[in-house]
């Protein structure tokens, strides 16, 4: 056992809009999104086994270890790479599960990033962002680690330079099944494609999950009327969390500060290069 851990971040994302413009033949859906990264999220901590085993020593505790998506991960740089070593994986999870900020995919990518480093499999990007896509559709914007336009089933990133903004998000205490939302009959699949301009110029705004999980869900409904109070509110991906974007902190620390006490609530800000990319760049 090699006794030194080392910590990485795993931020939370947002979904600045959500789009879904069509289906593939296989079933999986086109979508086209904006990726805000965040300066928050979850933390992983990892170190190194001399007998192959990956072991979660914490993580969610309804997720069994065998199904965690950061075990997932570790087993598939495993056997990509062909290394002998094993990992501990100790995950504390700020990111609610279920809730549309892309904590699982974060926590997976951070941890394919850290063991590739740990073990010294010295893969490419783009071999991480392979694996990554076998895990979930988010987790190569996290591997690639800058917020970003994001087009068919997520996959396509075009990384995006956006403004300084501070976020502050709700948590309605609810576990959305994205699985679940993405075969309900009532979706807006046809949303006509839109355009980067036309997404920098204000155009897209909406979440094609929006009136689903406000019919679906009344505690995200009470969410987003209450933070509608303060301007433009938005549910991230499938929810269940919601948010608002303020230009200066101090509105946000506001806004935060009278959140309403049946809430869970966050304030954030958002970046453009991830703080994962900060501690690979210095490892």
């Amino acid at each position: 056992m090699n006794d030194a851990w080392s910590e990485w971040p795993a931020p939370a994302k947002l979904n600045l809009f959500l789009n879904i413009v069509g289906k593939r033949a296989d079933g999986y859906h086109l979508l086209q999104t904006m990726f805000q990264i965040l300066d928050w999220g979850d933390v992983v901590r990892v170190r190194a086994r001399d007998d192959g085993e990956i072991v979660r020593v914490r993580g969610l505790k309804d997720v069994e270890p065998e199904k965690d998506i950061a075990v997932r991960a570790a087993r598939l740089l495993r056997g990509h790479s062909g290394t002998q070593l094993g990992a501990e994986i100790d995950i504390e999870k700020r990111i609610p599960a279920g809730a549309g900020l892309g904590g699982g995919s974060s926590d997976a990518a951070t941890t394919l990033a850290a063991l590739n480093r740990l073990w010294n499999v010295h893969a490419s990007t783009d071999d991480l962002a392979k694996i990554g896509e076998r895990l979930g559709a988010d987790v190569p914007l996290f591997v690639r680690g800058h917020s970003a336009w994001a087009e068919g089933v997520g996959e396509k990133l075009t990384p995006i330079d956006l403004p300084p903004r501070h976020y502050v998000i709700l948590d309605p205490g609810v576990h959305a099944s994205t699985a679940e939302l993405f075969q309900a009959a009532e979706l807006t699949r046809n949303t006509p494609p839109t355009t980067i301009s036309a997404f920098l110029d204000g155009a897209c705004t909406g979440n094609a999950f929006t009136p689903l999980v406000r019919a679906r869900f009344p505690q995200v409904a009470s969410a987003l009327d209450w933070l509608t109070r303060f301007g433009d509110a938005r549910l991230s991906g499938s929810g269940g969390c919601v948010f608002i974007a303020m230009d200066s902190v101090q509105k946000a620390d506001g806004i935060a500060a009278a959140c309403p006490p049946e809430f869970g609530v966050y304030r954030a800000a958002g970046v453009n290069r991830s703080p994962l990319l900060e501690i690979v760049g210095k490892q």
